[in-house]
């Protein structure tokens, strides 16, 4: 049995449970929600999503660095090497909320301005999630940042295609067609899934007390993440009614 199994997962259990528990979840799961209120979730999913991933190749390569400074040359080097996998995909999320929002602007009366939701003003949990990887990368475990996009790559390889397969059922194989980074995602982050749980267990297996601390950044990166999928679905539900109103 791996030290990951024994020392982190335990620790992190709780929180991933919500990728089945969670009201949010469940309701892009439904295959009985309404179109236009997926439609919309993944809109602002992909345009407030660029806030989310715009910073991820610096906050890899800040942990390596970090990670060097600390004495911790191999893993150090593994993390910069891997941050430049990253960069610039924030930009395949704004494309895909412009093709998205040209395909709702032709069949809905209420017009969308992909920009102008781009840069919207970030929610608590958008703001919270950059947060803990600043604090990660500047503590003195900078593994912290690896133990997040861990458990957020979790979400991606795990729930990620079930609600894809939940969108083609609902809005068709067009939809799902437009929808390229979180496509890419489900697929790539199998690997840097496998990356992030070999530098932990490395690192456990010298100091396996690290493990909930490792745990307590990941379960705080998966939480505002799933707080930030809420914030889309609201955002989404918002419009619906305004829209019924109107």
């Amino acid at each position: 049995m791996s030290l990951m199994q024994t020392q982190y997962l335990p620790h992190v259990q709780e929180t991933r449970a919500r990728l089945e528990s969670d009201p949010v979840v469940r309701m892009l799961l439904d295959p009985g929600i309404a179109p236009g209120v997926m439609e919309r979730f993944l809109i602002e999913w992909s345009a407030r999503g660029a806030y989310m991933t715009e910073p991820v190749d610096g906050w890899i390569r800040g942990a390596g660095e970090r990670c060097i400074a600390l004495g911790q040359e191999k893993v150090g080097r593994q993390l910069i090497t891997h941050a430049k996998h990253e960069a610039g995909h924030h930009l395949m999320t704004i494309q895909d909320a412009r093709v998205l929002v040209d395909t709702w602007n032709k069949r809905h009366a209420d017009v969308l301005d992909a920009d102008a939701l781009v840069a919207q003003a970030p929610t608590a949990a958008m703001r919270e999630y950059r947060q803990v990887h600043d604090e990660a990368i500047t503590g003195d475990l900078p593994l912290g940042q690896a133990a997040i996009e861990y458990e957020v790559g979790y979400l991606a390889v795990v729930l990620v295609p079930r609600i894809l397969a939940n969108v083609r059922a609902v809005l068709g194989q067009r939809t799902l067609d437009t929808l390229t980074f979180l496509k890419e995602h489900a697929e790539v982050d199998v690997g840097h899934t496998a990356l992030n749980e070999r530098m932990m267990e490395d690192l456990l297996r010298t100091h396996p007390e690290e493990g909930p601390r490792l745990a307590a950044y990941g379960t705080r990166g998966l939480d505002c993440y799933l707080r930030f999928l809420g914030d889309c679905m609201r955002a989404a539900q918002d419009t619906g009614r305004l829209s019924a109103a109107a």
